[in-house]
C-alpha cells in the first residue's frame, strides 16, 4: 500500500479494534497492575505522546508517583534513585531511545508491538495484524493508547471503542502558526499536535499553557495573524480567555473536552482528524511527508547523546 493519509484514517477504528481482540490483553492488565513505584515513563516522536498518555494512566489507576521525559534526558538526570521503574514506549521495540531509556539499574518496561528478546525487560507487547505506512503516526500511537484506556476501564473493551469519534472542522487555514491552549489534563493532545504539526509542516505550532498565557504570552497575537486551537473544558478562565481571543486571532478553533480520562483520549482522536483537515486544505499528506535527505541520517543515529 502507498502511504496515503486518508487510507490511513479509513482503517483506523478498524486497526484499533483489531489489536485490542487479538492482544492478551489480560496479561498486559496484570502486568500493568503490578507496577506500584515511582516511574519514569519515557518516549520519542509519535511514542511521547504514548508515554505522556501512560504517565497519566498509571497515576490515575495505581496511585503512583510517574514523571515523563525524552529517552534523552534519562542520561542527564541526577536523580534517578528516586524512581524504581523505567517504562518505555516504543512501536518497534527495538531502537536507540529504548536503549537509552534502560542504560540505567531501575526496573525495565516496555510497551510495544513487538517483544524486545533482553532477559531484564518487562514486555507488555500488543498484536498488530494491520500495520501502518505512514511517517506521522496515527495507528502506531492510538492503539497503545487505546491498550492503556483498556486498562483504565477495567477490561471494557465496548467503553474503548465507543469513544472512537471522527470529527469535522470548516474554517481557513491560510496561516503559518497555530497558538495551542494547553494544560497538563490535556497534554497528551497538545503533544500530538506539536509533533504532528513539525513533522509533517502543515504549520507551526506553539503551545501555551492556560495560565502561563496571562504573563507576557499574548503578544504574539498582537504581531502575527496566527490560528488558535483553544482545550475548552467550560472553566470560569475557559469562558474569560475566549472572549478575548476571539477579537485577537485570525480564528479560534474550540475543542472541547472533560477532565477525565476517557475524555482525554476523545481529544487525541479529536486532534488527530483537526490535522488530517489542516493537511488536505493545505494539500499535504501526514502519511506521504516530503522530508530532506538528511532526515533518516538523524533518525538512524545511535551514537554518544
Amino acid at each position: 500500500m502507498e502511504k496515503n493519509m486518508n487510507e490511513n484514517f479509513i482503517k483506523l477504528e478498524r486497526r484499533v479494534i483489531d489489536c485490542l481482540e487479538e492482544s492478551d490483553l489480560e496479561k498486559i492488565n496484570y502486568l500493568l497492575s503490578k507496577i506500584n513505584d515511582s516511574t519514569l515513563v519515557t518516549g520519542v516522536g509519535g511514542s511521547s505522546v504514548v508515554a505522556d498518555f501512560v504517565s497519566k494512566i498509571l497515576v490515575s489507576k495505581n496511585h503512583i508517583i510517574t514523571r515523563c521525559h525524552t529517552s534523552r534526558d534519562l542520561r542527564y538526570m541526577t536523580d534517578l534513585g528516586l524512581f524504581k521503574n523505567v517504562f518505555a514506549c516504543s512501536y518497534s521495540g527495538n531502537n536507540f531511545g529504548v536503549d537509552l531509556s534502560f542504560g540505567n539499574k531501575l526496573k525495565h518496561y516496555l510497551l510495544s508491538s513487538k517483544a524486545n528478546e533482553c532477559e531484564d525487560i518487562i514486555n507488555l507487547t500488543y498484536t498488530c495484524s494491520d500495520s501502518e505506512k505512514s511517517f506521522i503516526s496515527l495507528g502506531a500511537t492510538l492503539i497503545p493508547c487505546s491498550i492503556l484506556l483498556n486498562y483504565y476501564l477495567d477490561g471494557d473493551i465496548d467503553k474503548v471503542i465507543d469513544l472512537f469519534c471522527e470529527c469535522s472542522f470548516d474554517f481557513d487555514v491560510n496561516c503559518s502558526v497555530f497558538e495551542i491552549f494547553s494544560g497538563y489534563e490535556t497534554s497528551t493532545a497538545s503533544k500530538f499536535l506539536e509533533s504532528t504539526m513539525v513533522e509533517s509542516g502543515i504549520g507551526i505550532p506553539i503551545v501555551h499553557d492556560k495560565y502561563d498565557y496571562c504573563h507576557g504570552r499574548s503578544i504574539l497575537s498582537t504581531t502575527s495573524g496566527n490560528i488558535a486551537i483553544y482545550f475548552y473544558s467550560g472553566t470560569q478562565f475557559d469562558d474569560r480567555a475566549l472572549d478575548v481571543l476571539c477579537n485577537e486571532y485570525k480564528d479560534v478553533i474550540v475543542i472541547n473536552y472533560e477532565n477525565d480520562i476517557s475524555s482525554i483520549y476523545q481529544l487525541l482522536i479529536k486532534c488527530m482528524f483537526l490535522c488530517k483537515y489542516i493537511a488536505e486544505k493545505k494539500s499535504k499528506d501526514l502519511s506521504g511527508v516530503d522530508y530532506g535527505s538528511f532526515v533518516k541520517k538523524f533518525y538512524k543515529y545511535n551514537g554518544d547523546i
